[in-house]
């Protein structure tokens, strides 16, 4: 079931660019010249016109969500580094993950959760932090409250998520919303999962105050779990995502197997099974495994057996600086020597037909 790219995959390369300073310089022209936000809103391909009106409204919170881009984008990858798919961003490609994303796999639902999820946590983050004028801390975190301790005052800067996930609903599900077909809702459903999976893990901080630090008066707020603990959240969801076929009537899904449950709110749905990705094969987005590390004594999915698909691997001997003979000294550092160590990296071969697959 290949669709065409939707979603926010296909103009957040172009977001990038145009609002990451590192990325490209025209952010710092258009600062300069001001007025040149429309400009840009109005050639950014792909954005429909619910999208280009909120990018005109809020270019603040646009390029907070290019800067959030390699954030979410790295814990893709890190959540994926030891699989022979490896969330790789293709260079020179205009939907930041290629043709992967065609695919109605467990890989495009994973993406799209991150995605979403990604954009949720870099609004709220930018609303406490001061850096847009559309929203600041949560403003319903007021007055005194209860939990378990007992009483305590809200204080502090409470993170916004509310606003962050009402935002990234209008603006990430807006070209979703105008397609009725099987894989808009795949998309509006992971998309979804997603932003629940910031929410859940928004938590209570506090501070006390009174005599040498007792709690006879505390100050709390509601801060976000650092992204680290979404992204591993996601992955759990990804590893037990439920595939899933259209009902008969076009407006929801139910499952392909019978023998699982039905999906809720919070898991990650697919269409298709993934492909292997052993190969470079252009029309599934692979890159192959060719020339990835792999490890020689694990039975898992990084083991050099299942990482280079049965090809075999090459090894080469590399040395590197570690710290070594580390003393402790009063008081209180711990110096070490530098020292050269020799070890084995394990390398995938590549097939015999190097080249694209083509198909046949």
């Amino acid at each position: 079931m290949n669709a065409p790219l939707g979603g926010i995959w296909l103009w957040l390369p172009l977001l990038l660019t145009w609002l990451t300073p590192e990325v490209s310089s025209s952010w710092w022209y258009m600062r300069a010249t001001g007025g040149s936000s429309r400009v840009m809103c109005d050639n950014v391909p792909g954005l429909v016109s619910r999208q280009r009106q909120l990018c005109h409204r809020h270019p603040d919170v646009m390029r907070a969500i290019g800067l959030g881009v390699a954030e979410w984008t790295a814990e893709c990858q890190h959540q994926f580094r030891q699989h022979r798919w490896n969330c790789n961003t293709l260079d020179r490609d205009h939907s930041l993950f290629g043709r992967v994303l065609l695919r109605s796999s467990r890989e495009s639902a994973f993406v799209y959760a991150i995605s979403s999820a990604g954009v949720v946590f870099a609004i709220t983050r930018a609303c406490s932090q001061g850096e847009l004028k559309s929203c600041s801390c949560d403003p319903k975190k007021k007055g005194t409250s209860k939990d378990s301790k007992g009483t305590f005052d809200w204080g502090g800067c409470s993170d916004n998520i509310d606003y962050g996930i009402k935002f990234a609903r209008a603006f990430v599900d807006a070209k979703e919303r105008k397609g009725k077909d099987a894989r808009a809702l795949m998309n509006l459903h992971n998309n979804r999962a997603g932003r629940k999976a910031v929410k859940r893990f928004l938590k209570q901080e506090c501070k006390c105050h009174g005599v040498s630090g007792s709690c006879t008066l505390r100050t709390c707020w509601l801060a976000m779990a650092d992204f680290r603990k979404t992204g591993a959240y996601l992955w759990r969801k990804y590893n037990g995502a439920i595939q899933v076929v259209m009902n008969q009537d076009g407006t929801g899904f139910t499952v392909a197997n019978k023998r699982f449950k039905k999906p809720t709110k919070n898991d990650l749905v697919y269409f298709e099974n993934s492909p292997d990705y052993c190969i470079r094969d252009r029309e599934a987005g692979s890159l192959g495994t060719a020339g990835r590390v792999c490890n020689l004594t694990s039975r898992g999915m990084d083991s050099c057996e299942v990482m280079c698909c049965g090809r075999g691997y090459d090894t080469s001997r590399v040395t590197r600086m570690t710290k070594c003979e580390c003393k402790f000294h009063w008081c209180c550092a711990v110096r070490c020597q530098d020292c050269l160590e020799a070890l084995d990296v394990h390398t995938c071969k590549a097939p015999k037909n190097a080249d694209w697959a083509t198909p046949t």
